[in-house]
């Protein structure tokens, strides 16, 4: 996939971005969980984990 549709899904839709990239396993849950605590630390996540 396009690494920059994955980083803009990765600003607007975290844990989608995650899913794309790593697909179902520990990164999904710790960006879901992230994102529902606070938005922006599992947008810093997910754009780390597309980027890295």
């Amino acid at each position: 996939m396009n690494k920059l549709v994955l980083i803009i899904l990765a600003i607007f839709l975290p844990p989608i971005a995650v899913f794309l990239k790593s697909g179902l396993g520990k990164d999904l849950i710790i960006n879901i969980v992230l994102c529902i605590l606070m938005f922006l630390p599992g947008m810093i996540h997910a754009i780390w984990l597309v980027t890295k």
